[in-house]
């Protein structure tokens, strides 16, 4: 049990070390700026959205960076919608509308397809897919635009700040958890391993030209968790590649119930390891039962060391992520929980072959 204990210690301190790079060198985009101001074209794919495609092409038009072209792909909204942003295009001119009113083959995903088809009327230089729930600050694209330009990359992706209410902080920080103790963010900027990559479909930056020579939306047509398989995909062909954590100005409602949290999370939860059901089974168990082991197995100095990692681990991903320390040392295991019956349902979802998610079934 000794060797097992080991284990675990060393499990913490790893998960430590990647926590503690991920808050000493998450990058400040908001220092930054750009005098070009190229066109860009922001493509958004809306499907039942009419609590949250309002608030963010508002939140386009004020932008400080104005040579915008705004692409809006409705795609077969049953709510309003469409009347939602008929009506905001009429407030600001760079906005077209366009509509799939039929629905996707086996082949592709909706949201694949949406933005495969809104990206052939895009006109910039630079493309960025944006989700319909975010919500951007008025400084954020110039901001964003600017790192871009100077660190001359192809590719960035930014994890928007999760606004969190009273049922969702049970289950939404499990998302940084996994990405900020097992990925140092860093070595995706440095690094020419295409493992090492991650990506959040809620915003994707591309150089216009390097997306029209793969089309990746289209390449990964049938993928549930397409953004990160287009990140190790844009790295693989040696395409300059960062990924960043959003600060105020990029922020995101993913979700707002426990209800909804789960199962939206538990279409990709395993993704995030590689989609192996192997590795997620086997970073849950550390987890969950770390703890028990330590102190059943290891001498008390171990278990002090693996408490003050444990402790490190939460505070620096809570800080990079702009979340109250106290609030997730407190919940982290009803999350820890919550991350086992994510990766649970993934895993029956895959037996059954079967998911419904915005009322269209998705094959496993």
């Amino acid at each position: 049990m000794i060797y097992l204990a080991l284990v675990v210690l060393l499990w913490a301190a790893l998960q430590a070390l990647v926590a503690l790079s991920n808050y000493l060198f998450r990058v400040d985009y908001t220092r930054f700026s750009t005098r070009e101001q190229a066109l860009l074209s922001v493509i958004i794919p809306a499907r039942n959205e009419e609590e949250n495609i309002a608030k963010l092409l508002d939140d386009l038009r004020e932008q400080a960076y104005r040579n915008l072209q705004i692409i809006v792909m409705d795609d077969n909204s049953s709510d309003k919608t469409p009347e939602i942003i008929a009506a905001c295009a009429v407030r600001d001119k760079r906005i077209r509308v366009h509509r799939l009113d039929d629905e996707p083959s086996d082949t592709w995903l909706g949201k694949n397809r949406a933005c495969f088809e809104a990206a052939k009327y895009a006109q910039g230089r630079y493309l960025l897919f944006l989700d319909a729930d975010v919500r951007i600050g008025k400084n954020a694209l110039e901001s964003i635009m600017g790192y871009f330009c100077k660190e001359e990359l192809s590719f960035l992706s930014v994890f928007p700040k999760q606004v969190l209410n009273k049922e969702t902080v049970y289950v939404t920080p499990i998302m940084n958890y996994v990405l900020l103790s097992f990925l140092p963010l860093f070595l995706v900027r440095r690094s020419g391993f295409s493992s090492l990559s991650a990506a959040n479909g809620q915003f994707m930056l591309f150089d216009a030209q390097a997306y029209r020579a793969f089309e990746p939306h289209r390449l990964f047509r049938s993928e549930k968790a397409e953004d990160i398989k287009i990140a190790r995909f844009m790295k693989a062909k040696a395409f300059r590649t960062a990924c960043l954590l959003g600060r105020d100005g990029i922020s995101c409602t993913m979700y707002r119930s426990y209800k909804e949290a789960i199962a939206g999370f538990s279409k990709n939860i395993v993704a995030f390891f590689g989609n192996s059901f192997f590795i997620a089974i086997l970073a849950w168990s550390m987890a969950f039962f770390g703890a028990l082991i330590m102190l059943v197995a290891a001498p008390l100095h171990w278990v002090l060391a693996y408490l003050l990692m444990l402790l490190l681990n939460i505070a620096c991903i809570s800080s990079a992520s702009e979340q109250p320390v106290g609030r997730n040392i407190l919940l982290y295991y009803v999350q820890i929980c919550n991350m086992g019956l994510l990766i649970f349902k993934s895993l029956r979802f895959k037996i059954t072959k079967s998911y419904r998610w915005k009322e269209r079934n998705i094959s496993y």
